[in-house]
């Protein structure tokens, strides 16, 4: 559910299953004694007395989980994929794990710490601001988005006084969508560094009809995110990426994650992205891009480690107040993903929610960029996540992407469901 470069109906598949999935995986090396260093500063050693009780040692590997997803990480390897770096938090530390290479010239290993973009998991940072909004009492979930931005959402039956804020989040709007994706490389390649407005990217879906009557079903679209992103600016006076910035990654300490903007280059370290424009055509490199079509549906970047840290501090309670949360995790059938053999997908507010193998079920949203594939999900209480980055995507090709999804759906499902 983000934002890539690829035939526009099979893309749509794709991403609706991505969606689906809406979790991360995690892969593991065949040695874990030895961690690598923490994407995120350490805390402030606290002074102690000559007194004070001696620090607990410190909690043994998590083996179960480990051992549990060894085979997984060759599996979602063995679906093509040229690298996999992913991250378990279990609540007492951090399991970080890598497959796969990080270029496919340099054929060196992914960097543990590296940088990617998250394509649509950005929904769940913007769904977050707007909800601490509402529990502010700076806009309301029923507000119309013409309250907000009058006659944005307008033409070809398109009518933004039926449509409200949830409707947005919740992806119930059926307001269409707006990307128009590369199909080649050709196409890449004159459209890579261009700059986009939001303006521009509504304008370009209120140029096809509404999917549905506002409230009527569930359809995913990029579109309502550019305009709950339109709206946190006409609510605050500041873009969504710099209450983004104010609200979540400075108070979370999250130090590693950015709104790029124009700036179409990736933080080092990272692994270079792969995209095949047909099914049988050649990975080319699609790293460096102009991020600004993604806007508030899909242009951030960050790192397993920071994701962790978000979706346990959200679930766990630290950025939303309890009413704002129950709303947030107020969901209704994902039934277009139902239909495609996604059992039981249900989506919140900027939350998707999918039933696990062992019982119950657990929160996330992945997201599919050019070249990149984000999975993170995290138990209800917030007590362990797990967050996997994928480098290399076939969108054009079904097949292989429904391989990936299937293979990365289970490394979730695993690491949810496994305890040491």
């Amino acid at each position: 559910m983000s934002i890539d470069r690829s035939n526009s109906s099979l893309r749509r598949c794709v991403e609706r299953l991505a969606t689906a999935a809406a979790a991360a995986g995690i892969v593991v090396t065949a040695s874990a004694a030895a961690l690598p260093p923490s994407p995120t500063p350490p805390k402030p050693v606290q002074q102690t007395s000559p007194t004070a009780p001696a620090r607990p040692a410190k909690p043994e590997v998590d083996s179960a989980t480990l051992d549990r997803l060894r085979d997984d990480v060759r599996a979602v390897h063995a679906t093509g994929v040229v690298g996999v770096l992913g991250e378990v938090d279990t609540g007492s530390g951090r399991l970080p794990a890598r497959s796969g290479v990080a270029d496919l010239t340099t054929k060196k290993a992914m960097p543990l710490n590296g940088y990617f973009r998250i394509g649509s998991t950005t929904k769940t940072f913007v769904a977050t601001v707007v909800l601490q909004l509402v529990g502010e009492g700076k806009l309301s979930l029923d507000d119309t988005v013409d309250k907000w931005l009058p006659g944005v959402v307008r033409g070809n039956g398109n009518d933004g006084r039926k449509v409200t804020v949830r409707q947005l989040l919740q992806h119930t709007s059926g307001i269409p969508e707006y990307l128009r994706p590369a199909t080649s490389v050709e196409q890449w390649q004159e459209a890579r560094l261009r700059t986009w407005r939001p303006e521009q990217l509504v304008a370009l879906a209120m140029e096809n009809k509404p999917a549905f009557e506002p409230g009527a079903k569930w359809g995913y679209s990029n579109t309502n995110y550019v305009l709950a992103g339109m709206i946190i600016r006409k609510a605050t006076g500041r873009t969504w990426g710099e209450e983004i910035e104010r609200r979540i990654l400075t108070p979370l300490s999250m130090r590693h994650t950015e709104i790029p903007g124009t700036d179409p280059n990736l933080p080092n370290p990272h692994a270079t992205a792969y995209t095949r424009f047909t099914p049988d055509g050649p990975l080319m490199d699609v790293t460096t891009h102009n991020q600004t079509m993604g806007d508030a549906a899909g242009a951030m970047i960050s790192t397993t480690g920071d994701l962790n840290r978000f979706f346990r501090a959200l679930l766990n309670g630290r950025l939303l107040a309890p009413a704002q949360l129950a709303e947030m995790k107020k969901t209704v059938p994902a039934k277009a993903l139902q239909d495609m053999g996604v059992t039981g997908a249900a989506y919140g507010l900027g939350l998707m929610y999918q039933p696990l193998s062992c019982g119950g079920g657990y929160w996330g949203h992945g997201g599919d960029e050019a070249g990149f594939s984000t999975r993170v999900g995290v138990v209800p209480d917030g007590g362990r996540s797990v967050a996997v980055e994928v480098t290399s995507r076939s969108p054009t090709d079904l097949a292989a992407s429904r391989r990936t999804n299937n293979a990365l759906t289970t490394l979730v499902d695993h690491a949810l469901c496994t305890t040491g």
